[in-house]
């Protein structure tokens, strides 16, 4: 268990990821399936969207979630290998117990967090969201965590503080793909503050009703659906608010390529792909991307008057 809890959990205990999907089918087959029937009840009364992002609430999707054992086993985690099925293979024995991370820098209140501790059971959320990868496919997952901005303002940024830079684990013993210079170890990640504070940025401890799976980027990730999947770092043990933009693992190994950014834009194609189109895991036949993934309604506003094809 990530949390431990001298309460019953308002979100209801954990469901293995087969019985949370067979019972999604059934509620479907039966015309009554939505959201709250399945999630939080504390969030239940929330209407549905049609597509991720539009319509009254944006933490929802009718889509199918992407069957558990693919997205269990497709991923992108260079810390344990560049294939996408290393990760399920080479994380097995991956440990996140004890597990701390860091909240420094312009912030008043600095300090330290153990994982069991970082989320009271009030705060915890689950949301359907979208995760599109800049390599033009996609996922449909139920994530579990905790809003970033609700965690930062417990550390009370300051009026200094512009950006928020994200660090994960450096452990070569335990990720074998930290032994090769794929890219500059550790991974580090940033989003700009007002970003890092939008309601829909999530911290994710868990999917498909249980804890994450180490291959996933247990026991934390970031989660930011309308960007690129690369920009939701995993297993992270350092959380730095900063006055200046902070440097980024992939924009640091190919600029051309992966912006600070990095929003989800069809109209702005990767180098050596389209983003016009994507492939959602699962399916034979490819479907058109969304602006933002499909989260412009909610997300559109923190960009007016950007060049979203110079700030890619």
């Amino acid at each position: 268990m990530l949390i431990r809890r001298t309460r019953p959990d308002p979100v209801g205990a954990i469901t293995p990821p087969e019985v949370y999907l067979q019972r999604r089918a059934f509620l479907r087959s039966a015309g009554i399936a939505t959201a709250g029937a399945v999630l939080a009840p504390a969030l239940a009364c929330r209407a549905e969207s049609q597509t991720p992002g539009t319509g009254s609430d944006p933490f929802r999707s009718n889509e199918e979630p992407t069957p558990f054992e693919d997205a269990a086993r497709y991923n992108n985690f260079y810390e344990f290998g560049t294939d996408k099925s290393d990760p399920q293979r080479n994380a097995r024995n991956f440990r996140t117990r004890p597990w701390t991370v860091s909240i420094t820098g312009e912030v008043a209140k600095p300090g330290n967090i153990d994982l069991d501790d970082l989320l009271k059971p009030h705060d915890i959320e689950e949301r359907i969201y979208r995760l599109r990868c800049v390599e033009a496919w996609s996922m449909v997952i139920p994530w579990r965590g905790i809003e970033l901005g609700k965690l930062l303002k417990r550390f009370e940024p300051t009026s200094k503080a512009k950006f928020v830079a994200f660090k994960t684990l450096l452990d070569p013993e335990q990720m074998p793909g930290q032994r090769r210079a794929v890219l500059d170890w550790p991974y580090i990640e940033g989003l700009r503050l007002d970003e890092a504070m939008h309601p829909l940025t999530l911290l994710a401890t868990g999917m498909y009703g249980q804890d994450l799976p180490n291959q996933n980027g247990a026991p934390l990730r970031l989660v930011v659906p309308w960007k690129y999947g690369f920009k939701s770092i995993k297993s992270i043990v350092e959380i730095r608010l900063t006055e200046e933009q902070p440097a980024t693992s992939w924009n640091i190994s190919a600029p051309r390529e992966y912006g600070f950014f990095s929003n989800v834009n069809p109209s702005v194609d990767h180098p050596r792909w389209s983003q016009k189109r994507e492939r959602r895991i699962g399916e034979f036949g490819k479907r058109k991307t969304l602006p933002f993934n499909g989260y412009a309604e909610q997300v559109g506003q923190l960009y007016a008057g950007m060049d979203l094809r110079k700030h890619f």
